[in-house]
């Protein structure tokens, strides 16, 4: 296997560039009550799925789907989309270094256009944006990550991953790369098995940090 290296930094977006996790949380526990009021924190098994195969799996019915829809657009309109500690800060230090970044998300253009509406700075942070348009499987697959790394022309050795759910933790795994998992969602010890380095934010973390912990690992 090739030496790892820093050359290119895969972001999930929801609990990894804003923190918005806990807002998502409480909306779909809203409806999985409505929908599956015996099956209490059904909510957690969604994390890192794209919309389609949340309705496919858990809201087959045109009807619920129409519905949910309907709410989740309004939700998102509203959310506050406020950036995870220090993450504007460090994007700017490892484009200084010269990474590359992407966003590789669940979350489909859609959601993205209100992202851009509230953020006009959003696009500037990245080279790459991809949504779950972009991808044949969503995350635990692999799928995601391999292709942002084609993407921005890397290999598997040059990616970090910064992720926050299980699914996209594992997603990491799966593609071979660094993983780096923040405890913005779940706590410190329950991601620990799935990153090769974990923090709770990005306040003070820097390019240098990150490339010293990839040269750890080989």
């Amino acid at each position: 296997m090739d030496k790892r290296t820093f050359n290119a930094a895969l972001f999930d977006l929801d609990g990894v560039v804003f923190d918005t996790e806990p807002q998502y949380t409480v909306f779909w526990g809203s409806q999985f009550r409505r929908y599956y009021p015996e099956h209490p924190g059904m909510e957690q098994l969604i994390k890192g799925m794209t919309l389609v195969e949340i309705y496919e799996k858990y809201f087959p019915e045109k009807e619920q789907q129409d519905k949910i829809t309907l709410e989740l657009n309004e939700f998102e309109e509203n959310m506050k989309f406020i950036y995870v500690e220090g993450f504007e800060r460090f994007v700017d230090n490892i484009r200084r270094n010269g990474v590359r970044t992407a966003v590789v998300t669940s979350s489909n253009k859609e959601k993205m256009q209100n992202v851009y509406s509230k953020h006009e700075e959003f696009k500037s942070l990245f080279d790459a944006i991809l949504t779950a348009e972009d991808f044949a499987e969503s995350k635990p697959s692999p799928d995601c990550y391999q292709k942002a790394a084609v993407r921005l022309g890397f290999t598997k050795e040059q990616c970090v991953v910064f992720e926050d759910s299980f699914n996209g933790l594992k997603s990491g795994r799966a593609a071979d790369m660094f993983v780096v998992g923040l405890s913005t969602t779940n706590d410190a010890d329950a991601i620990k098995l799935y990153s090769d380095m974990v923090i709770g934010n990005y306040k003070d973390i820097t390019y240098k940090e990150i490339c010293r912990n990839v040269s750890l690992k080989g």
